[in-house]
């Protein structure tokens, strides 16, 4: 029998938020700093395997930056070319939530169909999706547009556990949004959990401090037990975290914007 696929993982950086403080980010604790300043990196992942090329987010572009005022270099689409992936030749992308920073650069996708867990939609389409606490994360027209993209047929909806292609699956962890969903890699390593905003910073998932945006904070918890759990690695990648260029190497020529997980 062929041995089972092992993929390689990629980070690939294409922005970062340089003014919030740490009470942005993480729930009240006796003692914690929340007026301490602290950085937010923006990345998508690229899972490589023999003949194909699997993108989890696609971040978000220079024209929502004009609105949200990051420190945009680039949109995701034109970034993952530092790493030769043409995105009109990615048969899957795999979107963990909603929230603008990780849905906005559908367009270059132009064959992908598109991975998300249909609680995710649901609620952005119902009753509470539009209310100001979540309204603010989001950008009304990359719902829109991942409506018309699942009326084009190219939206993979899923619910709970699904395998993407043999060595890759998403599950629905919820926590930060509903329909939230963790990415688990077979690598060289063993499983590899793409956290996403699951985690956001490793601080969260490795000393149990919950991020700060979250429709359940009960869910993210079981959903830091199931990643831990489920990482047969010992990695669990937090989606945001300015630690990734630290613990992970460079791509020859790409430091500050590349990173190699596995």
């Amino acid at each position: 029998m062929p041995e089972p696929t092992a993929h390689e993982i990629y980070g690939v950086k294409f922005g970062q938020n340089l003014r919030g403080v740490r009470g942005h980010y993480f729930l009240g604790a006796d003692g914690d700093p929340h007026d301490e300043q602290m950085r937010l990196d923006y990345y998508v992942w690229v899972i490589r395997s023999p003949g194909q090329d699997i993108v989890l987010d696609v971040g978000f572009t220079a024209e929502t930056n004009k609105r949200r005022q990051r420190d945009h270099w680039e949109n995701p689409s034109q970034a993952l070319a530092r790493l030769g992936v043409d995105p009109a030749s990615v048969p899957y992308v795999i979107i963990s939530h909603l929230h603008y920073d990780h849905c906005g650069d559908v367009e270059p996708f132009t064959s992908a169909r598109f991975v998300l867990q249909e609680e995710e939609m649901a609620f952005w389409t119902g009753r509470f999706g539009p209310r100001a606490e979540f309204a603010r994360n989001i950008e009304l027209p990359d719902i829109r547009r991942m409506l018309e993209l699942n009326y084009e047929g190219r939206v993979q909806m899923v619910d709970g556990l699904w395998e993407v292609v043999d060595g890759v699956w998403v599950q629905k962890v919820g926590g930060h949004t509903p329909g939230m969903q963790a990415t688990f890699v077979r690598t060289r390593k063993g499983i590899v959990v793409l956290a996403s905003d699951s985690s956001h910073f490793f601080e969260n998932i490795e000393q149990d401090k919950p991020f700060a945006v979250h429709t359940s904070i009960v869910d993210m918890y079981r959903g830091f037990d199931a990643m831990n759990a489920a990482a047969t690695s010992g990695i669990v990648i937090a989606g945001h975290d300015p630690l990734i260029g630290e613990r992970f190497p460079a791509v020859p020529g790409q430091e500050g914007h590349v990173v190699r997980v596995a």
